[in-house]
């Protein structure tokens, strides 16, 4: 076999394999033979099939697989000998010659190969990334006390509607009556809105519901009828006012502090004052932990400054996708690709050169976290622990959902190491302030 090397760039590579029939006869001649080996035929014994017949039925495909044997030994060598720091896989290229599937005859194939660049970059001291350190304005924590006591908060009734109200109405019209239904006044549209507005119980008027409530799935949820029936209704209704609700904070009490931290951990204003201080913290603590993480990727994507063959992984993502993804949807999604590509490679690099790894405690404990964070995301503290391994089996068991652990903890541990290096520049900013970063 002959490789012949045409390099594009410093990134590209064609890659030209000659084979001749004498490189592929002996994989072709034994793979004919395991073959005839196991092939049945109605006449003959198992074993003694003619190989003409054998050549006949099976001759292209074992061709086929004889010198895809050799294709795959010729690009691996390539690979190795020129030490390619390879790219997803060999594409063919465009210009493949067209290819006779005969045996004996001499075959050339041209694939197309990429590779990334040679990472070397240290992180030391040298890299300083800035670390906020967000303070608790009187403003933020005026709108945090005004958040938790609205989350404790209900519906009371209301002598008029106004713009954040609630209004009970019965819709009807010849066809259909629906009684009792919640309309919230900011969802209704246009000029019918202004018919909600300054609403009270006993107030009587006409409307239009495909054009005062634009949403079809919210229109049929509230006439209580399915999607497809929605055309088939007269869209003019007759609306009476049955109730006015508006919303109500909760107010301060021992009631409210008790839910909202605990019983008795909270007594008074000033207690309740330092607490919503303390929770600001954390929050805010957590929200600096997460950007300097966030800075910290950047900095080093940065600074790895990795150029990537963009046109090579375009053809790649569609051909390992094949029928899934148009090449447009490609393209649209690919400068996003391109950052977790590249961060991909940094990490990878890093977890070497930190000499770190991923075991099964780190996924076990990784997958219990998150099985944690899910339940309390639905309001279910205080899980057993055995409900909570049960659940961390089934995350570990998804393809997928176990992939995106595996990356985690990669993370986790890369911005363990790096945190440990860089050096920091600090920075006092307001929450306002902080949330206007980019």
């Amino acid at each position: 076999m002959n490789t012949i090397k045409n390099q594009i760039d410093e990134l590209n590579y064609q890659v030209t394999l000659e084979i001749s029939k004498d490189d592929y006869a002996a994989a072709e001649k034994k793979r004919l033979a395991e073959v005839r080996r196991k092939a049945d035929f109605k006449g003959f014994r198992k074993g003694n099939v003619p190989m003409s017949l054998i050549q006949r039925y099976y001759g292209e495909q074992v061709l086929v697989e004889a010198v895809n044997e050799v294709i795959s030994e010729g690009l691996n060598k390539f690979v190795q000998d020129e030490k390619i720091r390879m790219i997803g896989e060999p594409l063919a290229s465009e210009d493949q010659p067209q290819i006779e599937w005969k045996s004996g005859n001499d075959f050339t194939f041209k694939f197309d190969i990429a590779q990334g660049p040679e990472l070397t970059f240290v992180p030391s001291a040298d890299d300083k990334i800035v670390n906020y350190n967000i303070t608790c304005t009187a403003e933020a924590k005026k709108e945090m006390k005004e958040n938790m006591l609205r989350q404790l908060g209900d519906l009371q009734d209301a002598e008029v509607a106004g713009a954040e109200d609630f209004v009970i109405v019965d819709f009807s019209n010849e066809s259909k009556t629906v009684e009792d239904a919640y309309v919230a006044v900011r969802s209704v549209n246009g000029e019918s809105q202004a018919k909600f507005i300054g609403a009270k119980p006993g107030d009587q008027f006409e409307i239009n519901v495909n054009e005062a409530f634009v949403n079809e799935s919210d229109r049929a949820a509230m006439l209580k009828v399915k999607k497809e029936e929605l055309a088939s209704l007269d869209p003019m209704f007759h609306v009476t006012v049955v109730n006015v609700k508006t919303f109500v904070a909760a107010t301060e009490s021992q009631e409210a502090y008790d839910k909202l931290f605990g019983e008795d951990k909270v007594h008074n204003s000033e207690e309740f004052e330092k607490a919503v201080a303390e929770r600001l913290s954390e929050n805010y603590k957590q929200e600096s932990d997460y950007r300097l993480s966030k800075d910290i990727k950047d900095y080093f994507l940065a600074k790895a400054d990795i150029k990537l063959p963009e046109a090579f992984l375009k053809r790649w993502l569609y051909r390992i996708n094949e029928g899934k993804f148009t090449m447009e949807q490609i393209e649209a999604e690919f400068d996003a690709f391109l950052v977790d590509y590249r961060w991909q490679m940094v990490r990878e690099y890093l977890m070497e050169m930190y000499k770190l790894s991923v075991d099964e405690k780190d996924m076990q404990e990784a997958a219990e976290a998150f099985v944690t964070y899910q339940y309390a995301m639905y309001g279910m503290g205080g899980v057993p622990q055995d409900m909570i391994k049960e659940a961390a089996k089934s995350v570990l068991a998804d393809e997928r959902q176990s992939r995106n652990l595996w990356e985690s903890v990669q993370d986790n541990k890369v911005l363990t190491e790096l945190k440990k290096v860089v050096s920091y520049t600090a920075k006092k900013i307001s929450v306002e302030k902080f949330r206007e970063l980019k």
